[in-house]
């Protein structure tokens, strides 16, 4: 048995490179797995050692194929003479056959080309010009969308862009599953993002690795920050004409949603800046959100100032469904029981509960000392909605069938009163926090329902607060002072 030469057991030195130490250290933490640095052999293996298996050992400097290789076509025999030979030009099995290119000749389109001149000869009718689209019609008419990349390069050596989520961050697992880390409340600024020329209304965290952020503001323009490394604006998104209200991302983060103060919601590609597709229902929307079931990545909702919430099918464009109850205009949509159903708040000071493409209400709830709700968030657990009441209150409501009020969680002591200070939880649920009208952020304990500290985080009212899913405790906060904390 070996001696101890200290008090917890038997240490030797171990020369090693912090090359070698770091690629073992963010393997380990991006895949699970690392190579044993005491073995003599590269198979002893720490971690998880099916997926080392299923990966071929890959470190976190190995590029990883993600995809089966795709099986080429036979070449065919070169000596057969009825023109079986393929040779290097066959292509892929998974390829379907190119379809022979149909329509008129050369000769046919000038003929039609010639009957055409002639007809607009003889009938020589004047050219009436449409007249500018002026009151309702100019403020519904699509504005031109635009973008501008701010970075140095598009692409890394390795052709990868800004979507690529970064493995060189240390004790930060941006693959990890979110809520497996106990939280902590923040003590510091870290960092401070200004480019927004005026207040910022939400902040968005990019789906599962939370390794950008999207932000919208009252200067009609959207922006996507880089929230390691550099910090800095990636890329900008101009296309509406008055402030942009909301956003939100789909599942996957490649694409995402803007709604405007213009009437018009569009849908962008988050790494070209393109404008997929634009949708207006011809009055302002005030809230939207996609689908969160896979399947179902075409459809969203939007809630607007008409009092409905409206159905869109992004592949065609269309309305598909209506939900039309409320008394006025719709704030929130919030999924809830495994995305079958929907909560929305208004300002009618009701809450509806509605079967998803059903437009019947399942469960209304309206009290006389009720106010509005104009911010609502569901926890990690998908348990309780927490609403930001215009009282100074948040209050909670469990997700279930009964949508019952919980009576003994309610959040005080914060002011709000005529803003939609959204709330935010942490990513195990422990905390409950809140910006408030003063510029301040409010956390408080998720079982007690007690004060646990308060942050002068802004100059102006604090409307959005995200918890970072990955790291233990790092808050982002946006405010009307224009800035991102």
């Amino acid at each position: 048995m070996t001696t101890k030469n200290t008090l917890t057991g038997f240490v030797e030195e171990h020369a090693m490179s912090d090359f070698t130490f770091n690629t073992l250290q963010r393997t380990y933490h991006n895949y699970g797995y690392t190579l044993d640095p005491n073995a003599q052999s590269d198979k002893h293996v720490v971690g998880d050692i099916v997926r080392w298996y299923n990966q071929g050992g890959a470190t976190i400097n190995d590029k990883v194929r993600t995809e089966a290789k795709r099986k080429r076509k036979k070449m065919g025999d070169p000596s057969s003479l009825d023109g079986g030979y393929l040779g290097p030009w066959a292509g892929y099995e998974d390829e379907e056959a190119a379809q022979p290119e149909t329509g008129p000749t050369e000769s046919e389109l000038a003929a039609i080309q010639e009957a055409t001149a002639a007809v607009e000869k003889a009938t020589s009718l004047p050219v009436t010009v449409p007249a500018a689209p002026t009151g309702e019609e100019a403020e519904t008419e699509s504005g031109k969308e635009k973008t501008i990349f701010h970075g140095k390069q598009e692409f890394d050596y390795l052709g990868r862009t800004y979507m690529h989520v970064p493995t060189d961050i240390d004790g930060v697992n941006l693959h990890g599953e979110a809520g497996t880390q106990e939280n902590y409340i923040p003590k510091r600024l870290v960092h401070t993002w200004t480019g927004h020329t005026k207040g910022v209304n939400a902040i968005r965290f990019f789906p599962k690795s939370a390794h950008l952020l999207l932000s919208c503001s009252m200067d009609t323009k959207v922006k996507i920050w880089d929230v390691y490394h550099d910090r800095r604006c990636l890329r900008t998104y101009m296309g509406h004409t008055k402030a942009v209200k909301a956003i939100d991302f789909s599942n996957d983060g490649r694409r995402f949603l803007t709604a405007s103060y213009d009437k018009w919601i569009k849908m962008w590609d988050t790494e070209t800046g393109q404008c997929i597709r634009s949708f207006t229902t011809r009055r302002i929307p005030h809230c939207v959100k996609f689908h969160p079931s896979q399947d179902k990545q075409h459809i969203f909702l939007t809630g607007c100032a008409d009092k409905k919430v409206y159905q869109f099918n992004t592949n065609t464009g269309s309305i598909v469904q209506e939900y039309d109850q409320h008394l006025g205009a719709v704030n929130t949509i919030t999924f809830v029981d495994d995305n079958r159903r929907f909560v929305t708040t208004s300002d009618d000071k009701t809450i509806r509960a509605w079967e998803y493409d059903i437009p019947v209400v399942i469960k209304y709830i309206a009290e006389p000392s009720m106010h509005s709700m104009p911010a609502v968030t569901l926890d990690p657990s998908q348990k309780w909605l927490a609403c930001q009441s215009l009282d100074n209150q948040i209050l909670i409501y469990s997700t279930r069938d009964r949508f019952k009020l919980q009576r003994n969680k309610v959040f005080r002591g914060h002011l709000v009163a005529g803003y939609a200070c959204k709330p935010g939880f942490s990513a195990d649920g422990r905390f409950l926090m809140s910006g408030d009208s003063e510029g301040r952020v409010w956390f408080w304990d998720w079982k007690t329902s007690k004060v646990l500290k308060k942050l002068k985080c802004h100059d102006n009212v604090v409307l959005g607060c995200e918890w970072h899913p990955h790291e233990t405790s790092k808050v982002a906060t946006c405010s009307w002072d224009g800035t991102i904390k």
